[in-house]
């Protein structure tokens, strides 16, 4: 869901909200106080790093590496 950042004119707040693009308009149009701030929707889609979603396969192909680069290696996996 993509979070927009909204400013309310009368106090000048910026605050970020994570709605619908649906949402966002109905908001807008039900407080005449807010708009929406110029810039890039965020979106929050996936938090697991490239390591676990490359799999089993590509770990045990870095431990080879690790085990066939020679005594001393710095190779972390």
């Amino acid at each position: 869901m993509p979070i927009y950042n909204l400013k309310r004119i009368s106090t000048g707040e910026e605050f970020e909200v994570t709605m619908s693009w649906n949402e966002l308009q109905e908001t807008l149009n039900v407080d005449p106080d807010l708009f929406q701030m110029l810039s890039t929707p965020k979106f929050v889609t996936d938090t697991k790093g490239t390591l676990s979603r490359a799999g089993s396969d590509w770990r045990e192909h870095l431990g080879r590496i690790k085990d066939n680069s020679g005594r001393g290696n710095t190779i972390k996996t």
